[in-house]
């Protein structure tokens, strides 16, 4: 697992010892990043059930101004922290050992924003529908900000049955075992609805 671009392009990242984090596939990682590209610059980005940080790192190695990490493992926690200082990349991150739910709903109460929240769950627990249902409860995007969920395609039904206000999804992209569900915050859909 690497850095693709950016300012600590090939750096090596370090990689869990435990099964518990599943860190996203440098291919997965290339297609997401060729996607976001155009916007990524100056993005303020929530890297949420962190793992390794390695899409928050990449975020911040292609020109992102800011990333928050928020791991509850402390194994995770402590990878997270390591590979910023290995990329050099700490000085615009903030790593949170938290639970994710509780750093949503604190977050939103003090109105902190977010230009990209990443969800990449532990799999077949519901938490990408839970992070949703809050996030479309209680935003931490201005309209047209991105949530992205990644996620196991066998966990899909459980997001295609949700009825959801503010988060509108837009696209999809399915890369062998990992599903990258695409949201945009659209105020209008939630002004009418």
């Amino acid at each position: 697992m690497r850095v693709i671009s950016g300012s600590a392009r090939g750096r090596k990242l370090k990689s869990p010892k435990s099964s518990e984090t599943r860190p996203i596939m440098d291919r997965v990682k290339t297609a997401l990043f060729d996607i976001l590209a155009p916007e990524i610059m100056g993005m303020r980005v929530l890297d949420l059930f962190a793992g390794t940080g390695a899409v928050g790192i990449e975020a911040l190695s292609r020109g992102a101004e800011s990333a928050t990490f928020i791991e509850r493992s402390p194994e995770a926690w402590r990878l997270v922290r390591e590979n910023l200082a290995l990329t050099n990349l700490s000085d615009r991150a903030e790593v949170l050992r938290t639970d994710a739910f509780a750093y949503l709903q604190q977050a939103a109460a003090t109105g902190r924003r977010f230009d990209l929240v990443y969800i990449a769950p532990p799999q077949y627990e519901n938490l990408a529908v839970r992070a949703l249902t809050q996030l479309d409860t209680a935003p931490l995007t201005e309209p047209d900000g991105l949530v992205i969920v990644q996620i196991h395609p066998q966990e899909r039904a459980e997001l295609d049955a949700l009825t959801l206000k503010r988060l509108r999804r837009y696209d999809e992209r399915r890369y062998g075992s990992t599903l990258l569900l695409f949201y945009t915050h659209d105020e209008e859909s939630h002004a009418t609805g």
